[in-house]
């Protein structure tokens, strides 16, 4: 029986997984590595070190198998921008990560001088610092990389399978490309009009492959064994989608990540653009046919918990915060707006920045914990009551899947605010398992979409209280904290 790994490239860690050819994970190693925050609202990684982590993980999963390796997938943090030097294979910078702020004032220039049109209908998304085009441009025009023949730009899954091939592909497939602003999503090639824009030379791009195909195999010379397949990729919240299974229109999936990620399967047509919400690629396969998604993306939902342990000390470890949530019946109507980089969907305000409000002397961390975890799923709500309002199609259930669904509390207020029912996946790493069915069915482990769906499973149904006046009042009370959060930043 072969297996298929999916290395899972995130925000603050690589994890290494083997899939069995049921779609049950068998195995797994995780690395963490440093971020870097060298001005505030700048937040950079060291390709060097997310490579260095790949290299561990793999190792050490693939020393305890014993079964061969059908193939590789690869699903990464999109947006974050690698340049390196193809003759040396060192970064040329820091990675610049999607988190990160610094282009804000670039991208208000850009929508000034009218381009946002043709951004939005050109690419699917809006001008903002979240994605990869101006932090290109950053490094460009400001001169704190130079150009030459030797220079390459990727996204982190080319950078990881230039690394994996030893250097013998410059490559990515078309859900990162999608994120870019520099990828024509209707057309499915590179703008020229978007590279003119930004003033990126065609000659560092990678070459563009759908999601489901050969991308290269494993050079001899790693820690790791050679001529293995590396036969899928898609950006993390693209191989969600396509792990929880959502191939019909209208399905839906929110990860609970570092931040969340509502995805809505729109069909094989790119839909008009919708106010507050992204139009992305959701995959390609290898038979050319494309599937598109809307997607509404909250920048900071566990990374609050991370802040919550790390920032503020209020808890010691991040699974402390569900039962520590649970432990009030209510937040006492305070409310924590995490607009700690922005607000992304359906707010897209850059300058806004996170707040408390509503402390009293018989506010307790108890009841900044139970704000925080209201505060993922009203965010929730509003990408959800976006994509019903703009597509007019209404989500009828939520699969959820990422480190905080494991949280019942969570799902339990995600099911009452948008009023229907929320299902956690079985398998909670679903990020990893799409680029394993992507991956698999490129080399035969799967035949198809349909066999990934016949394997789904879920492990919990929400149901929503019957009902809604107190939700409803929850979230009037959270559009009015909002508020106070956004254009805080001036600079």
């Amino acid at each position: 029986m072969a297996v298929v790994v999916a290395i899972d490239s995130g925000t603050t860690g690589v994890r290494s997984i083997a899939f069995d050819e049921t779609g049950v994970p068998i195995s797994s190693a995780y690395r963490e590595f440093p971020q870097y925050f060298p001005q505030p609202g700048w937040v950079e990684h060291d390709a060097q070190e997310i490579w260095d982590a790949v290299v561990v993980t793999l190792t050490e999963l693939m020393a305890g198998l014993d079964q061969p390796v059908a193939a590789i997938g690869i699903t990464d943090q999109r947006e974050t921008v690698v340049v390196w030097d193809k003759a040396t294979g060192e970064p040329l910078h820091r990675a610049i990560v999607w988190q990160d702020r610094r282009t804000a004032a670039r991208c208000a220039e850009h929508e000034a001088g009218g381009h946002l049109e043709m951004v939005r209908r050109t690419t699917g998304l809006v001008l903002d610092p979240y994605f990869s085009g101006s932090k290109l441009e950053w490094l460009i025009a400001d001169g704190h990389i130079s150009v030459d023949a030797n220079t390459a730009f990727g996204t982190v899954d080319s950078w990881l399978v230039w690394k994996l091939t030893g250097g013998e592909e410059h490559v990515t497939d078309t859900t990162n490309a999608s994120r870019t602003l520099l990828y024509d999503i209707g057309a499915l090639e590179w703008s020229s009009d978007m590279l003119d824009l930004f003033g990126v030379p065609a000659s560092i791009l990678p070459e563009v492959r759908p999601s489901s195909g050969r991308f290269g195999v494993t050079a001899t010379n790693l820690p790791i064994p050679g001529g293995i397949p590396i036969s899928g990729i898609a950006g993390d919240q693209q191989a969600a989608l396509f792990g929880q299974a959502c191939f019909a229109t209208g399905s839906a999936k929110n990860t609970y990540g570092t931040g969340s990620f509502i995805l809505m399967n729109v069909g094989d047509t790119m839909p008009e653009p919708v106010d507050g919400l992204l139009t992305t690629v959701g995959w390609t396969l290898a038979d050319g046919s494309t599937t598109y998604a809307l997607e509404g993306a909250v920048f900071v939902t566990g990374a609050a918990i991370q802040w919550l342990r790390d920032g503020l000390g209020i808890i010691d470890e991040a699974p402390e915060i569900g039962p520590l949530a649970a432990s009030v019946d209510s937040a006492d109507d305070v409310f924590l707006v995490p607009a700690f980089a922005g607000l992304g969907s359906p707010w897209w305000d850059a300058q806004a920045r996170g707040t408390i409000v509503g402390l009293t002397r018989g506010t307790t961390r108890a009841h900044i914990a139970r704000a925080t975890v209201e505060s993922m799923a009203l965010q929730t709500r509003d990408v959800i009551d976006a994509m019903a309002t703009a597509g007019g199609v209404s989500v009828e259930s939520l699969r959820v899947d990422g480190g905080a669904s494991v949280m019942d509390l969570l799902l339990q207020i995600q099911a009452d605010q948008i009023g229907v029912p929320v299902h956690r996946s079985a398998i909670t790493e679903t990020t990893a398992l799409g680029a394993a069915y992507l991956a698999g069915i490129a080399e035969g482990v799967w035949s198809s979409t349909d066999e990934v769906s016949a394997a789904w499973q879920s492990s919990g149904v929400f149901e929503p209280a019957g009902d809604r006046s107190a939700a409803d009042t929850l979230h009037a009370r959270w559009l009015h904290a909002l508020e106070r959060s956004r254009g805080w930043a001036t600079d």
